[in-house]
């Protein structure tokens, strides 16, 4: 029995989960959930705060210990599913600089257009600058929220900060330098700032990009294995966590890259969907694959020899979040059956997201009309837009609350068909997808997913903390406890499966055409509204 503790660094809290391995099972044996902030700008930054993430941390870390009856002795490993494409710049010493820069900060359109946006281009880059990025790591950064404009913009406009850089980060990393005292970065990881080199065997930093795009070379850190042991817990931090003094922090993985393993997606063509605060569809590929027109790409994972074409949107479940919050529990107290049901007797025994999915299936599919857009905080996939909004379209004087918020449920799955969609103009889609995350816990949006892509769908047990699941096998590569990630699948176990209702499908590929028309035809008006001051087309 192999005992590892997997942290899921998520966009707003982390949880510590203990997980046990054995040949037969993985078992969550307990996890403790803490909460950090999201500080959003005016300037279309998106920051955390470091310490803040090592607070939630210890609170988890210890809370979760008191409540399990596994020692600290008897844990062998720690590992990591952790956001990604966040900037952590830090001195020599491991202390950030600032405050991180999150995966959603979007303040460096002006530094994108100043490094790549001249010339002939296409999508936006120079030919030129893409045709190197596109060799040498088979994709090219073609978003504002790419953490090398991140790094662009402080280089322009904090030099005073930029001066003490000593490495450049991301979230998972700064933590295990905390942990451990070393400096390093997961291949994932690398290839999410699109100056790694995923040609075959390199495995390294491009210094032909660095230079192309104007970063210290020396500012990476050295790339590991992600079941690799990035180094042994050291005593301060130790003490703080409650955890014992060199046991082995492995290098671990993004959300992107463990989430899939967790899932038991780990065959090639094996297909995932993700439902949390953002959401994607994946699927494991031999080669990589890019298409530079939909902004997908086939990216770097844990296991060697096979990367995950990924096609990701900003908002998925935090649309389901901003209705609870402003549709349903609104500022003004008017509630879904005008009371208090956050607060009632009934909240004891039904969550209140359980509740919104028992009233949205008293709705009819397809919302009597209505469509909602899912873009609020811009977009990624099959359209790069950081303009784009969130809209409900076609109210009229019969609409009901209900219908509204079927219709948000039915639009963020309207926008993971067109994702996948994209996907199948260029590989194979699985016919059967593995759903996970937070979304997958309502049965409603399972039928829901299942009758608009027209794919069966698998849930599986455990479906919040796969990525940490994901992590946690890692760790038992790296230790020798498995032989390699294709175990994951038969560890995962399939909860239940919903099979598309064909009865459904007239209405919801009518509602899905409009879905996509939407976007084209309200471009030059989010760009009207929500772009820079005089910027209309």
């Amino acid at each position: 029995m192999l005992y590892v503790i997997a942290y899921d660094i998520g966009t707003t809290g982390v949880k510590c989960c203990l997980f046990s391995i054995d040949e037969e099972e993985i078992r969550l044996v307990g996890g403790h959930y803490a909460t950090y902030n999201l500080y959003i700008l005016d300037n279309g930054g998106a920051e955390q705060d470091a310490d803040e993430w090592w607070a939630a941390m210890i609170a988890c870390t210890r809370n979760l210990l008191d409540k399990t009856s596994v020692t600290a002795d008897q844990i062998g490993g720690i590992a990591f599913c952790s956001q990604m494409q966040g900037l952590v710049l830090v001195d020599e010493e491991g202390n950030a600089l600032r405050r991180p820069m999150s995966y959603m900060d979007q303040r460096a359109e002006q530094e994108m257009k100043e490094t790549e946006n001249f010339g002939l281009a296409v999508a936006g880059v120079n030919i030129r600058m893409l045709l190197k990025s596109l060799i040498r790591t088979h994709a090219a950064s073609t978003s504002v929220k790419d953490p090398l404009w991140k790094y662009k913009w402080v280089q322009k406009n904090e030099p005073e900060i930029f001066e003490k850089v000593y490495k450049w980060l991301d979230v998972k990393e700064y933590l295990i330098c905390k942990m451990t005292g070393n400096f390093v970065m997961t291949p994932d990881s690398a290839y999410a700032t699109f100056l790694y080199d995923s040609r075959e065997n390199k495995r390294c930093f491009s210094r032909e990009l660095c230079e192309m795009y104007g970063v210290d070379f020396s500012h990476l850190p050295e790339i590991i294995g992600c079941d690799e042991v990035a180094g042994y817990l050291l005593e301060k931090p130790a003490a703080m966590l409650g955890l014992k003094p060199g046991t082995p922090v492995y290098g671990s993985g993004g959300d992107a890259t463990l989430i899939g393993v967790g899932a038991g997606a780990t065959e090639l063509g094996d297909t995932h969907v993700y439902w949390g605060t953002s959401g994607w569809i994946g699927t494991v590929i031999p080669s990589q694959v890019v298409d530079i027109n939909t902004m997908i790409a086939g990216i770097v994972g844990a296991q060697p020899g096979k990367y995950t074409y990924f096609a990701e949107m900003e908002t998925a479940g935090k649309c389901f979040e901003w209705v609870k919050d402003h549709l349903v529990l609104d500022e003004i107290n008017i509630y879904l059956q005008k009371k208090d049901v956050e607060h009632s007797v009934e909240a004891q025994y039904i969550s209140l997201y359980d509740y919104m999915s028992k009233e949205i299936d008293k709705v009819k599919p397809g919302s009597e009309g209505v469509i909602f857009t899912p873009w609020l905080h811009g977009n990624r996939c099959p359209f790069e837009d950081a303009n784009a909004a969130g809209m409900f379209f076609n109210l009229k004087l019969d609409t009901k609350k209900r219908e509204m918020l079927r219709a948000v449920l039915e639009g963020i799955c309207f926008h993971l068909r067109w994702m996948l969609e994209c996907e199948d103009k260029k590989i194979d889609t699985s016919d059967t997808i593995r759903f996970v995350g937070g979304g997958a816990l309502s049965k409603v949006t399972c039928q829901m997913l299942a009758d608009i892509t027209g794919r069966t769908v698998e849930t599986v047990e455990e479906t919040k903390d796969v990525g940490a699941m994901g992590a946690a096998m890692l760790a038992a590569v790296g230790s020798g406890y498995m032989s390699d990630l294709q175990e994951a699948k038969k560890l995962v176990k399939v909860e239940s499966t919903y099979i598309p209702r064909k009865e459904y499908k007239k209405v919801y590929d009518k509602n899905y055409e409009v879905f996509k028309i939407l976007y084209a035809a309200n471009k030059k008006y989010f760009r009207m509204m929500n772009g820079k001051k005089g910027e209309i087309a």
